[in-house]
């Protein structure tokens, strides 16, 4: 353990969705801890609903409950829990509305332990969004709601970026969960050169790649085909790129999408700029699922996510695999090894 290590704090798990998987992987990523070698952490939860989920799957698991700053030495014995004041119930597949309330303090305590000093970082478990617009949720999402708690916390502007990170790809959409009819309105120049830049800069500072390489995904089938199928990548996309040159980033395209993924065009770039969700997140999930981890970028924390959602179908039945959460705490790890010694 290097000296860095030792001074790191402890990361911070947000419970996610109680209702979902998120329980049951934390509690499988903790019970993984030894074989795989993996850092602290502690989790926001209710450790009623922990230990109620654990004897559902028949698992002896010893819980403590602690501050933050206990973490690591109770770590290697129990899963550490920083209760919440909102308790949570523990209804497998059954979303409720009514425990909205500590979904959203458990995120809302993570920034919070983040941006203090208390965590290294913030790993987050999947949420719904239904049981929470239910109970009064005005937010579009997760990440729109990590952007507000950091605003609100350090008095700056924070443009959250969604980045898929897996072991052979990194890819953004700049437009994310919006109706794909709706794209074309929403994609604009400034938009995708803000986003650009974000990425480039967090690539550099957090991923410590020196000059990193962009690609850019054209809009259209075949980028447009010089404007045969569409004028967006001439008119939106190719100015963009021409603005991100201009500040000195390596940034190039627009790339025809379905030629952009193979492994010899993957060599060339260090992240793929894509434009709407699909183009990003298809490729990057069809080549590595269960290690690929959604990053937030543009945030003044560490914050990453399992790539995965709350799989209600097979919540409660012992058979959801931690691979992205352990790939999710992970990276936020490393991300906070290299912030500490940079």
């Amino acid at each position: 353990m290097t000296s860095t290590e030792e001074t790191l704090p402890s990361l911070a798990v947000s419970i996610g969705e109680p209702a979902g998987i998120g329980p049951e992987i934390l509690i499988a990523a903790w019970q993984s801890r030894t074989h795989l070698s993996l850092p602290p952490f502690y989790v926001l939860g209710d450790p009623v609903l922990l230990a109620a989920r654990a004897e559902r799957l028949g698992i002896r698991l010893p819980i403590a409950e602690i501050s933050q700053q206990e973490a690591a030495r109770h770590f290697p014995d129990a899963l550490p829990v920083v209760p919440l004041e909102n308790c949570l119930e523990d209804t497998p597949g059954l979303p409720s509305a009514a425990n909205a309330a500590g979904t959203i303090e458990a995120i809302r305590r993570g920034v919070e332990d983040a941006i203090a000093g208390l965590a290294a970082g913030l790993v987050t478990c999947p949420i719904a969004k239904k049981p929470l617009y239910d109970a009064g949720f005005s937010f579009p999402g997760h990440t729109e709601y990590l952007g507000a708690l950091a605003e609100e916390a350090t008095g700056r502007e924070a443009y959250p970026v969604m980045m898929l990170a897996g072991p052979d790809l990194r890819t953004v959409p700049v437009t994310v969960h919006q109706a794909l009819a709706d794209v074309p309105a929403a994609l604009n120049t400034e938009l995708i050169v803000k986003v650009g830049a974000i990425l480039a800069r967090d690539l550099e500072i957090r991923f410590g790649i020196a000059r990193p390489r962009i690609a850019v995904a054209g809009f259209n089938p075949h980028a447009g085909e010089s404007g045969a199928m569409g004028r967006e990548d001439i008119v939106v996309i190719a100015p963009a790129i021409a603005a991100l040159r201009n500040q000195g980033i390596d940034a190039f395209g627009p790339l025809p999408a379905d030629t952009m993924f193979h492994k010899a065009a993957r060599a060339n770039y260090d992240a793929a700029l894509c434009m709407y969700h699909d183009q990003a997140l298809i490729p990057v999930k069809t080549l590595s699922f269960d290690d690929t981890v959604n990053v937030t970028l543009g945030l003044p924390f560490i914050r990453t996510s399992p790539d995965h959602g709350t799989a209600f179908d097979i919540a409660g039945k012992g058979i959801a695999r931690p691979d992205s959460l352990v790939a999710a705490i992970r990276l936020a790890h490393a991300l906070a090894l290299r912030a500490g010694t940079s």
